[in-house]
């Protein structure tokens, strides 16, 4: 019998990272008075991710005289307040465990960020557990952090489950190295070598609606 456990992606998956990534910089620059340089350069730097090194090396390009330290911790504290997670997207994680899944969070970033996403969301009140790549420094698509997700939500990945993203090659791939169904969400080039998702759509709401529609085998 296949286990009903489902691992998230986090960021353009369960949360709009993009929306409050550009709020949190650009209200980071305001408070401390930065010049649009400073400003841009974080917006480049910062794109796909942002790590405390990351602020490390803005700290040494632009001489500041703020500490890196500090500047990581107000941007971690400012993306926490900006991020959101939309209702009905909660709604649909509280359907999911009320139907007896076992739900999971597979994320790459630091640590200290995603996880003060997922408790300012409240989506950590709904998870049974989480793996960070910041925690081990292994990053999807790496089977070992979908091991160690689903290790945390008490389950092993032996037994199956799902997976659901919007990163063709980290979520999907590596879902399907793992050994997972795959939901992947439209969005980014899909490269050709890599095998198609088991579903495509366009929203993670889709995705859940998908499982609940699942019978146990």
């Amino acid at each position: 019998m296949q286990q009903r456990l489902v691992l998230f992606d986090l960021d353009g998956t369960l949360v709009d990272r993009q929306a409050a990534f550009s709020d949190a910089v650009t209200a980071l620059c305001r408070a401390h008075g930065f010049n649009a340089s400073v400003e841009q350069w974080l917006l480049d730097q910062l794109a796909d991710r942002a790590n405390a090194s990351d602020f490390a090396r803005l700290h040494s390009v632009f001489n500041l005289e703020e500490p890196a330290a500090d500047l990581w911790q107000e941007y971690v504290d400012l993306m926490a307040a900006a991020v959101t997670c939309r209702p009905a997207v909660l709604e649909g994680l509280a359907q999911l465990r009320a139907a007896a899944w076992t739900i999971g969070i597979a994320t790459n970033g630091a640590s200290d960020i995603q996880r003060a996403k997922l408790a300012a969301t409240g989506i950590s009140d709904l998870v049974d557990g989480v793996a960070v790549s910041g925690d081990i420094e292994i990053r999807k698509p790496d089977r070992r952090l979908f091991d160690l997700a689903a290790a945390h939500c008490g389950l092993a990945l032996a037994h199956g489950g799902w997976m659901i993203g919007d990163n063709p090659t980290a979520d999907i791939g590596g879902g399907h190295q793992a050994g997972l169904h795959t939901i992947w969400l439209r969005g980014r080039p899909w490269p050709e070598a890599l095998p198609a998702a088991h579903y495509t759509v366009d929203d993670v709401t889709d995705a859940i609606d998908i499982l609940l529609n699942q019978t146990p085998e």
